[in-house]
């Protein structure tokens, strides 16, 4: 069966369970100490806690449309340039459920101004060497998305 239609048919495609797909934006600024872009987050899970830009894929959109909306939502940054940093999808990542995260990378010369957005309580540059707790596994994309950086 190679088709949708042929796997819905058969109740093949309705039987699969679905991650639901999110992403993510690690937005780098150069400085004597780089800094990075964070959110505070407005909602459950992790309410409060500081976490990457970014949200859930609408349906229909695609995730390389989905991470600068998400990004000028949350944080009213626009860049261009984005790249992708990889995909994400540890079980148990996201205490509400099975997610996959495709998340991208940007590099600014100085931070730009930014404000807390839609979700987002608030949004912030940290130093690098000097991050608050992270929320889900954004420390652990962070640290990839560093050593990226630190090998170009």
């Amino acid at each position: 069966m190679d088709t949708a239609d042929e796997m819905a048919g058969s109740g093949g495609a309705d039987t699969y369970p679905r991650p639901m797909l999110t992403v993510d934006v690690v937005v780098l600024a150069a400085a004597q100490t780089p800094e990075v872009l964070l959110i505070q987050r407005g909602n459950p899970p992790y309410e409060g806690r500081w976490a990457l830009p970014g949200g859930f894929v609408e349906e229909g959109e695609q995730v390389d449309q989905a991470a600068p909306r998400e990004l000028a939502e949350e944080t009213g940054l626009t860049v261009d340039g984005l790249r992708l940093l990889g995909v994400y999808d540890t079980p148990g990542r996201d205490p509400r459920g099975w997610t996959v995260s495709v998340v991208y990378l940007a590099a600014l010369e100085q931070p730009q101004t930014v404000a807390g957005a839609d979700d987002a309580a608030d949004a912030r540059w940290f130093a690098v060497d000097a991050l608050p707790e992270l929320a889900f596994d954004h420390a652990l994309i962070l640290t990839d998305a560093m050593r990226l950086v630190r090998a170009s």
